[in-house]
């Protein structure tokens, strides 16, 4: 029995009638982009998430583009970040023209040492983008304490982690902006892409609205120059079908993730991820490291047993090509970082994922690290 990494089909098919009305309810009307369903679907997820303003957006890249861009962040100012994480967080950093920092990463948690981004604040930075790697909150209580000290802006990229909570807190709810990705391997998986950006600030919803469509208000009077990040009507409304199950999806993820923190506990050579204290961990993949420069050859095992895998990620943001003029590689900053990216590996953890799926799994784990 194969087991893929993700299968979007298990997911999607069984609600297939409720979607196909979603498709014919947006034909009808004749309305594609933004409209009834988009509202709805900011409503929704505003009154979820526990923020004033939820504002639907093209993708979960373009929402981080759209915060710093309403922030006013450009040429000449620096954004810290961690250099464990999607392309997206520094790429949207890039095209600002400011320039991203890069800092390191816990080995445990996998996301952001705010010790380490003590050694990149000077006089040009604006701001710091924690990110929510893997479907668990950053510390949030450090991350708030180091912006007020560096009196810096908070931008969440919680495009992994919606629904995951720092103590009673959502991720994404808590810093001046949240930004949420519906990539179809989120955990909310539009049928496309899609975005959000969340904010309890009226002013800067007010602006970030405005620039999502060329900053245009009223129509063809340009205060600000803006893009266009609009959501697709048919992409909300597919959302909305599938936000009525979205504790399902998460509870689905987390039933499996205690079932291979249960079996696979002990195993040599591996270190299994952790849950930090107060938070609740939604499980948009479960990574463990492989140690020993075992993590290629455990990888091959698992593809040649026909189980579905991912390295995520194995090159960090300050060894990018594109970003190597931006390095001092004199610097030891990122230690963790590049130990992670050689150690770490992803499997399947779906909640569609059946039992005796995750057995073939564990199977093949406990015959590799015996």
């Amino acid at each position: 029995m194969k087991v893929p990494l993700l299968d979007v089909n298990a997911q999607n098919h069984p609600i297939g009638d409720e979607l196909r009305a979603a498709f014919d309810g947006v034909l009808s009307t004749g309305r594609f982009i933004m409209g009834e369903e988009v509202e709805k679907f900011e409503a929704s997820t505003a009154q979820y998430l526990g923020v004033k303003h939820a504002v639907g957006v093209s993708s979960g890249t373009d929402a981080i583009l759209l915060a710093l861009m309403a922030l006013g962040i450009g040429q000449g100012d620096e954004v810290i970040c961690p250099s464990f994480t999607f392309f997206a967080t520094a790429g949207c950093i890039s095209r600002t023209g400011a320039t991203p920092v890069f800092c390191d990463s816990h080995l445990d948690s996998y996301n952001i040492d705010f010790d380490s981004a003590e050694s990149c604040v000077n006089e040009r930075t604006k701001a710091i983008i924690p990110v929510h790697l893997f479907g668990q909150s950053a510390d949030m209580d450090a991350c708030q304490a180091f912006a007020k000290k560096h009196k810096l802006i908070v931008i969440e990229d919680t495009a992994q982690s919606m629904g995951a909570r720092h103590g009673s807190q959502y991720c994404g709810s808590i810093g001046d902006f949240g930004t949420y990705s519906f990539f179809p391997s989120k955990n909310l998986g539009g049928l496309g892409d899609g975005g959000l950006l969340v904010t309890q600030d009226d002013a800067l919803a007010e602006t970030a609205i405005k620039m999502r469509n060329h900053g245009m208000h009223p129509r063809y009077y340009h205060q600000l120059v803006g893009g266009n990040f609009r959501l697709d009507a048919l992409q909300a409304a597919l959302l909305n079908v599938k936000f009525a199950h979205y504790a399902d999806y998460i509870s689905g993820r987390q039933s499996n993730a205690a079932y291979y923190l249960e079996q696979l506990q002990g195993l040599p050579g591996m270190v299994l991820p952790s849950v930090e204290q107060g938070n609740e961990h939604i499980w948009n993949q479960f990574t463990i490291r492989v140690l020993d420069g075992k993590r290629d050859a455990f990888k091959q095992t698992l593809l040649d047993d026909g189980i579905g895998c991912e390295i995520y990620y194995p090159v960090p943001m300050h060894q990018q090509q594109c970003f190597a003029d931006l390095v001092n590689h004199e610097q030891d900053l990122c230690a963790n970082t590049e130990l992670l990216a050689k150690e770490v590996i992803s499997i399947p953890v779906y909640p569609e994922l059946k039992r005796a799926q995750q057995d073939i799994v564990i199977d093949a784990m406990r015959a590799f690290f015996k």
